[in-house]
């Protein structure tokens, strides 16, 4: 059984028990069309079974190329956009201790990113670090070619043959790529760069738990084991149960579209952990790459609470009522800290004496969820026990299975997206890449006239 709930007891005065059940019936016929693979996209479906099919001799795999990494370098850059790095960068962040000490570090390695933007500072700063540093490169890219990575990739490899030599870096570059074809494929041949294969029937949101996700999650010293186990949990769970015994990520995908039917067009994650930040990134990219197309989807945004109270909580109070929240609540943290009484009573805390701070924080939530309920504000609250591999691995998965439904019910694919290639093509006309010369003819005049 999972170890995630769903409440949606701040949801109930904006959704009538009937708008529900309408809601959940569409949200069946959704789910099995991702079961039966009849819909949009169905040749991207790899990823519903992949938990499940995932071999143990897959996994010892990426342990080893894992434990190479652990053995020769102090950093693993993960070079990827978009899905190539934001599920493994999530699930590394949300377990990594904020505070390192030498000893949590003896076997890991330090993750680093790349080619995620085109920051002429970052990637400069990037390049001078590593100058003196022991480091080996995870690229991630089934083709090979897309812009932001592949400029990174070819930076950072100028780098490392200047370092250690041509001949001695082919265990220090590590090719995540398709398994036969596309530029980056043919350039880890020529090395000899060990590869491991991004699956064709799987989109790169949707791929944390391939070796995209798995390798560098392994590397930064996580258990990838338990990860899988996680998913594959939530994968039998959300495969055999049906909407009305309770399916969670039907509940979860009918909620948020009978809010939408209603006007409440922008979705706020919602978080009282800072370690959870990259996975609100990953979800933000999961949810508006997949729904927002043909001028449909909820706008994914996202929010640290109690943080973000003293900033953006005065807009979701009292701000245009289009919103609505998903609360992610963690019931149980890994340490905790007692507050103790004061003389003086200065700071006027000594009502507070005695409670833990994990208290404090629970009690701000709920207080919180009261107030931008009363505030017109639909809050849905997913509840996991604590932060670690497993319930990690069911979240992530849940995440995935429910944005298919979503998209299903939305009427589009939620495995394409053709806007992204617009910017693409102005950027590479722009730069006079070959092939695109009428292109930038075009924007020209169109600058001219602006």
């Amino acid at each position: 059984m999972s170890n995630l709930k769903i409440s949606d007891r701040f949801v109930k005065p904006f959704l009538s028990t009937s708008q529900l059940e309408i809601e959940l019936e569409k949200a069946e016929k959704a789910r099995q069309t991702v079961l039966n693979r009849t819909g949009l996209g169905k040749e991207f479906l790899g990823w519903v079974d992949l938990p499940s099919q995932t071999k143990a001799e897959d996994l010892q795999n990426i342990r080893k190329a894992a434990e190479m990494i652990q053995s020769h370098s102090q950093y693993l850059v993960v070079v990827g956009i978009g899905g190539s790095y934001l599920g493994a960068r999530a699930v590394i962040e949300a377990l990594t201790p904020e505070f390192s000490t030498p000893e949590t570090q003896k076997k890991t390695v330090k993750i680093l990113y790349a080619g995620h933007h085109l920051d002429a500072d970052y990637h400069f700063r990037l390049l001078a670090f590593l100058e003196n540093k022991e480091f080996s490169v995870n690229v991630i890219s089934k083709s090979g070619t897309t812009t932001e990575p592949a400029i990174a990739f070819r930076l950072l490899l100028s780098l490392l043959e200047r370092k250690y030599g041509k001949e001695n870096i082919k265990n220090r570059v590590f090719a995540t790529t398709d398994k036969a074809k596309g530029a980056l494929k043919h350039l880890a041949d020529e090395y000899c760069f060990p590869t491991f294969v991004i699956p064709d029937d799987v989109g790169g949101r949707y791929s944390v738990f391939t070796p995209v996700g798995l390798l560098p999650i392994a590397a930064a010293g996580f258990s990838i084991n338990k990860l899988i186990d996680g998913a594959k949990q939530m994968e039998s769970e959300l495969k055999t149960t049906s909407t009305k015994e309770g399916n969670l990520a039907s509940l979860y995908a009918a909620i948020r579209n009978g809010l939408y039917a209603i006007g409440k067009t922008t979705e706020i994650f919602v978080s009282y952990n800072p370690s959870l930040g990259y996975v609100s990134e990953w979800w933000k990219q999961l949810f508006g790459e997949s729904e927002g197309k043909t001028g449909k989807g909820i706008f994914p945004a996202s929010v640290q609470f109690t943080t973000d109270l003293h900033s953006m909580g005065q807009y979701i109070q009292d701000g245009e009522r289009k919103l609505l929240e998903t609360v992610i609540k963690v019931e149980t943290p890994k340490q905790d800290v007692y507050l103790t009484e004061k003389t003086d009573d200065n700071d006027g805390l000594n009502y507070l004496a005695g409670k833990k701070l994990s208290e404090v924080n629970q009690n701000a939530m709920l207080g919180t969820l009261i107030a931008h309920k009363d505030g017109g504000v639909p809050c849905l609250e997913i509840t996991m026990p604590i932060i670690n591999e497993e319930t990690l691995g069911e979240l992530l998965y849940f995440y995935e299975f429910s944005c298919a439904i979503s998209g299903y019910m939305l009427g589009v694919n939620p495995f394409d997206q053709p806007g992204v290639e617009d910017y693409k093509n102005n950027m590479f006309a722009l730069l006079g890449k070959k092939g695109f010369e009428k292109r930038k003819s075009e924007i020209l005049s169109h600058l001219e006239t602006t």
